[in-house]
């Protein structure tokens, strides 16, 4: 990463209403060099400012299909990794703050992953019995894992089709780092409970028997989001109670009692579709992150219809709200400067299997 001629300290002093300012002059400057990303659950004073909005992996799929040169991602880091690894290698992708990541991501690493795949040699041959899948909330090193030991990755639209592929392959399934995205795409296949067991990486085999990994179908991590997780069955049965026309959809990240009260679940852009088609006069809740619900919760009461969030506290992506206007002002006045902040550059030796394994996903997907 190159050093920066600008301090970041003397944007943090600044207003958001400066930021607005300066960000949109250098937006015109920069030009058709310059592209924003920005992820559903970013922070409104900077999801304003992007060029593009949607999931992880549309972003990063829109953004290699530009003429940019720069790649602004306003998201966290794994997401900013696979836009690195999907883009030409004349695109330089920027994460305003290093410091948004992901709990879900970092509750897989590749030391835990690799220890683990050791420990199922010792009760059968994973690279014959088991295919590792990853989510998409996953950093870059262990996409690379599962294109080196004959896995894929998947996302919250297509995990079921990606695990059709991967039984189609071999008898069982490591899925990391979300377990709860595991379970319910597991149990909407018809996998019963029983046969989806989870490994818990700060024990020795998971905690489980030998017995329990050879009877698995699914070894589900045991990982999950943070915001997802706030959610509760008691929020839906409120609801319904005081609301007993009204409509429930949840993000898959949802424990699997929270999804299976819900008459709708989907992923982020399943969400957005789904509600905006809705009839006027519906009333909907909605399980996942705020900053997305609020906006919907705008758009669509003009429309008649009413969009309420599923938590009576605030659930937001924490680690998504370091990115913020200062950062994503210093950021673009650097690149005016002639020097990149935060660049994101996947080493060649991850990038290239970990690429495998998404063009792998987007070939059996599309």
């Amino acid at each position: 990463m190159a050093a920066t001629a600008l301090a970041l300290d003397t944007f943090t002093a600044l207003s958001d209403q400066q930021c607005d300012a300066r960000i949109r002059a250098a937006k015109a400057a920069l030009g058709d060099r310059l592209m924003i990303l920005g992820h559903h659950y970013q922070r409104d004073e900077v999801f304003a400012h992007a060029d593009i909005s949607g999931d992880s992996l549309k972003l990063s799929a829109m953004a290699a299909e530009s003429d940019a040169e720069y790649i602004v991602f306003c998201g966290v880091h794994f997401m900013a990794e696979v836009a690195d690894i999907l883009t030409r290698d004349d695109q330089i992708v920027i994460l305003p703050d290093l410091a948004a990541g992901c709990s879900m991501a970092d509750m897989a690493n590749l030391r835990n992953v690799r220890r683990a795949w050791a420990e199922l040699q010792s009760v059968l041959d994973p690279d014959a019995e088991v295919t590792p899948v990853t989510y998409i909330n996953s950093a870059a090193d262990l996409k690379a894992f599962c294109g080196e030991h004959g896995g894929i990755v998947c996302t919250s639209s297509n995990a079921r089709g990606v695990l059709d592929w991967a039984f189609s392959r071999r008898e069982k399934v490591l899925f990391f780092p979300d377990q709860h995205l595991g379970r319910n795409t597991g149990h909407d296949m018809g996998i019963p409970l029983e046969d989806m067991v989870v490994w818990d990486f700060m024990l020795p085999m998971g905690g489980l028997t030998p017995e329990q990994i050879n009877n698995a179908k699914m070894i589900l991590w045991k990982g999950f989001c943070s915001v997802h997780q706030m959610f509760q069955p008691a929020h839906i049965d409120r609801f319904r109670e005081a609301h007993p026309d009204g409509l429930v959809i949840s993000h898959p990240e949802n424990s699997f009692e929270v999804c299976q009260k819900s008459d709708f679940v989907g992923s982020t852009e399943t969400i957005l579709k789904t509600v905006r088609a809705a009839e006027p006069g519906s009333h909907w809740l909605v399980g996942t992150e705020l900053n997305l619900v609020n906006r919907l919760h705008d758009e669509m009461k003009p429309k008649g219809v009413t969009v309420q969030f599923m938590s009576p506290t605030v659930c937001m992506c924490s680690t998504m709200f370091r990115t913020d206007p200062q950062h994503l002002a210093w950021t673009l006045e650097s690149i005016q400067a002639g020097e990149i902040a935060n660049r994101i550059q996947v080493a060649p030796e991850i990038a290239r299997p970990a690429k495998a394994a998404l063009d792998l996903m987007l070939s059996i997907t599309r």
